[in-house]
């Protein structure tokens, strides 16, 4: 058996010849989007006190705050209301497209910045939780997260897009926008930069695919794939770093130090939807610490853990099972959620394919086939956590 890591060529052919994790991307995309879509319902009652004209955070507060740090919000581009409840229906209709998978290339910009505006709107509201969304939704968009589970797969499986009118269309309209937007002045130089830098960079992508240019499409699709298996890195090194800093400062902390760390938020009448489940808990001193010195132990040895898929696996799970147990005992869903949909970056392809077969054959009149994206059996078999523990053997084998 020949153990050798792969020559560097190897490894640079591997990463510009395939997009790695299309069931994990597009599991991220689904996630992301169903939690901020799920917020933006919850809050809909709410949503002028937290981030309309009614809240205490007032719109030319706001304004001056976005002026300051430079940041992006379509929110206080104006003060009317009706703005205001365009902007919030963008934001949802933004999330839902790409929860389908639709046009994601244009709308994966979208809803970054439905997302940015949002929370930029009033960033005193927020959690970790929104905190993760925001970020995740940036890296979204280098990324390939349409290749399985989304609209815009089934489409190319179906051989329509060389005739992609509607495509065409939305380019244009979006560029008519973004030019109208530009005149007005409410874009600042460095966010007209990356706006106009996104909107004209499917213009070789188009020019390649209908004129057919052998070498020109050869390159964009390897440049497509680098960027994407970049940002796939980075987004596995920003779960690394969430569990491995949350980990370590919990290590310097007196209550996680002697044990009742947990004990504590279960008395918060804020962070308590169910009295007597919490108080059940509560009243247990060594299941309190278990789960103080549990929640230690799992964060810190998370990013280690990738070093051994088996392990990894494990831990995994019961990192799942922790933000569960958040999101019921605490009262914080949407931060769970969030977390959760990062953490699934690491599962197995096997798993979810194993969740997609299940899925589709529960549902009626549905073939138990899927199409797989164009990338080889090996590469959809092998774990996407691999490509940061291991290069060698893992990458070579399906677990």
């Amino acid at each position: 058996m020949n153990d050798r890591p792969p020559s560097p060529l190897a490894v640079a052919n591997r990463i510009t010849s395939n997009a790695l994790g299309p069931y994990q991307t597009a599991t991220l995309r689904i996630g992301i989007a169903a939690t901020f879509l799920l917020l933006l319902l919850r809050e809909w009652p709410n949503r002028h006190e937290l981030y309309g004209p009614d809240g205490a955070f007032h719109h030319d507060l706001a304004k001056a705050r976005v002026e300051a740090t430079d940041s992006f919000t379509i929110l206080v581009w104006s003060d009317n209301p009706l703005w205001f409840e365009l902007g919030y229906l963008f934001a949802i209709a933004a999330s839902v497209a790409m929860v389908l998978g639709w046009r994601v290339r244009a709308v994966a910009v979208l809803f970054m910045l439905a997302v940015l505006s949002v929370h930029n709107r009033n960033p005193v509201v927020g959690d970790g939780g929104n905190n993760l969304i925001h970020l995740m939704s940036i890296y979204l968009v280098a990324s390939r997260c349409n290749q399985v589970w989304a609209l815009d797969a089934r489409r190319r499986d179906r051989n329509v897009d060389g005739a992609d009118v509607t495509g065409v269309v939305l380019w244009c309209v979006l560029g008519l926008v973004l030019a109208s937007v530009t005149l007005l002045g409410h874009l600042g130089t460095v966010w007209m930069v990356i706006l106009w830098i996104l909107w004209l960079i499917y213009v070789p992508w188009w020019w390649a695919q209908r004129r057919g240019q052998g070498e020109l499409r050869t390159v964009l699709a390897m440049s497509g794939n680098l960027v994407h298996n970049g940002a796939l890195l980075v987004i596995m090194m920003q779960m690394c770093l969430l569990y491995a800093t949350a980990g370590w400062y919990k290590v310097q902390g007196t209550r996680w130090q002697d044990g009742t760390a947990v004990y504590y938020p279960l008395q918060v009448d804020a962070f308590n939807p169910w009295p007597a489940l919490s108080g059940l808990l509560a009243s247990h001193a060594v299941l309190i610490l278990a789960l103080t010195y549990g929640t230690v132990l799992l964060q810190v040895a998370f990013p280690f853990t990738l070093i051994n898929r088996r392990v990894k696996n494990v831990v995994l799970v019961l990192l799942i099972a922790e933000h569960l147990g958040i999101a019921i005992l605490l009262g914080l869903p949407f931060f769970s959620l969030a977390v959760i949909a990062g953490d699934l970056v690491f599962a197995p392809t096997m798993a979810l394919r194993r969740v997609e077969r299940a899925v589709m054959s529960a549902l009626p009149g549905r073939s138990r086939h899927t199409a797989v994206p164009r990338f080889s059996h090996q590469e959809a078999a092998a774990p996407v956590a691999s490509v940061v523990a291991r290069t060698g053997s893992d990458l070579r084998t399906g677990h």
